[in-house]
């Protein structure tokens, strides 16, 4: 058979299907999500954005969460802030940071005198092993931080 005559065969109805396939695949991948753009830098200046000119401390704020995630899609972490939580001293808001994500704020959590505790627990989605940042900024303006490595395994792999 002539190789020609093969490409004269195909119907008008297969060329449009084989077009539109291709079309809708283009299309689709650029619906696929982006990489991770966050880094080191990014969550600096999205503190330094949060808390303006003051200095961040080290202290007063534990960091509960696993140190080897065997699943990043739900990493379950615990954040403490050691507050006497009355009218006159307490931690108002407690930011969650994490440098290898899209975003780097991953939670903010509020807190009042009333709450009697400055402590919460939450679930987040880590892409790949990351640095966790909490910053706790209290009554009095001074503000506190803590950070803590997720190694994220994937498949008994690390990541």
């Amino acid at each position: 058979m002539n190789e020609s005559k093969q490409y004269r065969d195909v119907s008008r109805r297969q060329a449009l299907i084989v077009v539109g396939a291709g079309g809708l695949a283009a299309a689709g991948l650029t619906l696929l999500p982006q990489a991770a753009s966050a880094d080191a830098a990014a969550v600096d200046a999205a503190i330094k954005g949060l808390i303006g000119g003051k200095t961040p401390q080290a202290g007063r704020i534990t960091l509960d969460l696993p140190q080897i995630a065997e699943n990043g899609n739900t990493v379950p972490i615990t954040v403490e802030v050691d507050s006497p939580m009355t009218e006159q001293d307490y931690c108002k808001a407690v930011h969650i940071f994490a440098d290898k994500n899209p975003q780097p704020g991953v939670a903010s959590i509020n807190f009042t005198p009333a709450c009697g505790k400055a402590k919460a627990s939450t679930r987040m989605r880590l892409a790949k092993t990351q640095n966790v940042v909490a910053v706790a900024e209290m009554s009095d303006g001074s503000v506190y931080t803590a950070k803590a490595e997720v190694k994220v395994t994937i498949g008994g792999c690390g990541g």
